[in-house]
């Protein structure tokens, strides 16, 4: 069971088979779930690079330091991006009510770009300190599902992927 929002509406995921009242019910505490997640979030791109440079400072030892980390409403077929060359993080907009260890997660791949390019086991070595890492995945492929987007293969020396190098 998951809620989210996309634009202007509410997406609750519930089971087909709940009785209305079970449905009710699960609506109302899913809702008020994803109220206190929004009464948490930052918003802004000031506070989306203050959170950025404490998920480096947590996880990567403070090895990432974005020039930019901003919301961008143009982005389409990715969640986030960056470019290393000028040290700028750029999340899509559409993810601005995901849980926040969703958004961590994101901001941390991102972070992690920057220090590794590509996908490859040095990536995932950096990455894999994130706890809540298969989660947020999992969370963002159940999105990409929901919304119409292509599934995200599997990375090379991803976690679960055999190990080449």
């Amino acid at each position: 069971m998951s809620a989210y929002r996309d634009g202007g509406r509410t997406v609750v995921l519930i089971p087909a088979s709940f009785s209305a009242a079970e449905e009710a019910r699960w609506v109302e505490r899913m809702l008020a779930r994803l109220a206190r997640g929004e009464s948490r979030r930052p918003v802004g791109d000031e506070a989306l690079q203050a959170r950025a440079a404490r998920l480096s400072e947590r996880y990567l030892g403070g090895h990432a330091r974005p020039q930019s980390v901003r919301w961008v409403s143009t982005m389409e077929k990715r969640w986030a991006s960056c470019t290393p060359s000028d040290g700028t993080i750029r999340v899509s907009d559409r993810l601005q009510d995901v849980p926040t260890h969703v958004l961590d997660y994101v901001l941390l791949h991102e972070l992690a770009h920057l220090l590794v390019a590509g996908h490859g086991t040095a990536f995932w070595r950096l990455v894999a300190s994130y706890p809540r890492l298969e989660r947020a995945r999992g969370f963002l492929d159940g999105l990409a599902h929901a919304t119409g987007m292509p599934p995200s293969a599997e990375p090379e020396g991803a976690p679960g992927q055999p190990d080449e190098g």
